[in-house]
């Protein structure tokens, strides 16, 4: 069922105790994730930070795919094949461009089964871009949580490198705490451009013991990601999990990255599964990029599971 109450309506689906409410013509984002909780004096309790509904802003939706690559691309473009394909800046006080495409254009929404929404986008070489895909995204609520992917399919005529990611956005309290299975991080410049690899985490970054959401800047992308990851409220006492279901089929630790966004003030912070770090175009090997010959996909799959702390997620 549609909300009209803005000029980019929410489409809403209701299954399993939960509601997930779907954009599909702002970037083909995600309004809201809510999971009913009769202790909330709403009767509900945001899982994502919600949209306000009105801002066309995609840094206020509550999670956007990004799509054909995730985070910052440096030095004006790419090189391929011996042949350079530029980029312009497309965000807003951005020097480079980042999170893809996708965010920037409307998608098609479908209906597969009652317990899932899709929405699709069929993007030719936007504002210049050089890839020509086909992307799919597919959220599916279940008992528990959301099983949600992002697929693309390359349709140029020439190969081509790919990444993927999600990008929600988590409401932060005091007590918020993130976890995860890590070896390595990327240490940036102010841009923030990695710079160094190291397995030294800085005072507060190290995921592996427990990171507050609460802190300075962090904005760096995390190697040798285990494929798991928890994020917890005490003072809601709920917590959720995070698993990549195709985590050994895809290469295991050496080839799953993350990326923490915390930033110094605010409501949210970012914990996005990613298939490349930042710039990877420009760094040795070009880690976790996928290089696509015309027809051939990629994927990246997210389960998503709620629980109550004290509980077994």
């Amino acid at each position: 069922m549609a909300d009209v109450s803005s000029s980019h309506p929410i489409v809403w689906l209701r299954h399993a105790g939960q509601h997930l409410g779907l954009v599909p013509t702002l970037g083909g984002s995600v309004a809201a994730w809510q999971l009913d909780d009769p202790r909330s004096a709403a009767g509900r309790v945001d899982l994502w930070r919600p949209w306000d509904g009105v801002t066309p802003d995609l840094y206020r939706l509550a999670s956007f795919a990004m799509v054909p690559w995730s985070n910052r691309i440096s030095g004006g473009g790419f090189e391929q094949a011996g042949r350079f394909h530029p980029l312009r800046p497309n965000r807003a006080g951005e020097p480079y461009p980042i999170h893809g495409d996708g965010w920037l254009q409307p998608w098609e929404l479908t209906q597969p089964a009652a317990d899932t929404l899709q929405m699709a986008l069929r993007s030719q070489q936007f504002d210049g871009n050089p890839c020509d895909y086909h992307c799919v995204q597919t959220f599916r609520l279940v008992e528990g949580g959301l099983d949600q992917s992002v697929e693309v399919r390359h349709l140029g005529t020439e190969p081509l490198p790919y990444g993927l990611g999600l990008h929600p956005w988590f409401p932060r309290t005091p007590g918020t705490r993130i976890t995860a299975p890590v070896q390595t991080v990327w240490l940036s410049g102010a841009d923030p451009l990695p710079t160094r690899h190291t397995d030294q985490f800085p005072a507060g970054w190290d995921l592996n013991a427990g990171i507050a959401a609460q802190g300075s800047l962090i904005d760096n992308g995390y190697t040798g990601w285990g494929g798991t990851a928890r994020i917890e409220w005490p003072e809601r006492g709920l917590g959720l999990a995070v698993h990549m279901p195709d985590f050994e089929r895809d290469g295991g630790a050496a080839h799953h990255y993350c990326l923490v966004y915390r930033p110094e003030a605010g409501s949210a912070f970012c914990f996005e599964p990613i298939t490349q770090p930042i710039d990877a175009f420009h760094l040795p090997q070009r880690p976790g990029l996928r290089t696509l010959a015309p027809g051939e996909s990629m994927a990246l799959r997210v389960q998503w599971r709620h629980y109550r702390l004290g509980a077994t997620a």
